[in-house]
């Protein structure tokens, strides 16, 4: 079986970093993701809010480095948790599990300093940059 996902998409906020009981970091943030087509009674393009999940060296990355707008692609596995409510309401939640987090695009840096003149580096994974042009991005 197979459980793997590939999304390109904005961050809608600066993601949120926690760390468990046992100090292992975890960060969450919400990618917009537009879909290909447009909605045939209004004519514009919808977009799905996905929430990612990033789990220790990745985790602190992605906190360091991503804020809000910033362009990413994420690779990952899409996981339901069920969880129950304070008042005890059964509820269940998509995420994405992310093992790969790719910067698409550079930061705004308001400083005198220069970054590299490419799109940022892969949070952890493979080292091949990505290359995508307009035409390839979705919004």
């Amino acid at each position: 079986m197979l459980n793997r996902i590939i999304l390109i998409g904005r961050l809608v906020k600066e993601p949120e970093l926690r760390y468990t009981p046992n100090g292992i970091p975890v960060a969450t943030f919400r990618l917009a993701v537009d879909r290909t087509f447009t909605n045939s009674q209004t004519g514009q393009r919808e977009t799905d809010f996905i929430d990612i999940v990033t789990w220790r060296k990745l985790a602190e990355n992605c906190a360091q480095h991503l804020g809000k707008g910033r362009l990413v692609g994420v690779e990952g596995r899409l996981q339901i948790r069920s969880y129950e409510t304070q008042d005890g309401q059964k509820r269940q939640k998509a995420e994405v599990v992310a093992d790969n987090v790719q910067f698409l695009d550079r930061p705004k840096e308001s400083g005198g300093s220069s970054g590299p003149s490419g799109p940022g580096p892969a949070a952890e994974g493979g080292g091949d940059d990505v290359k995508v042009s307009e035409d390839d991005i979705p919004f």
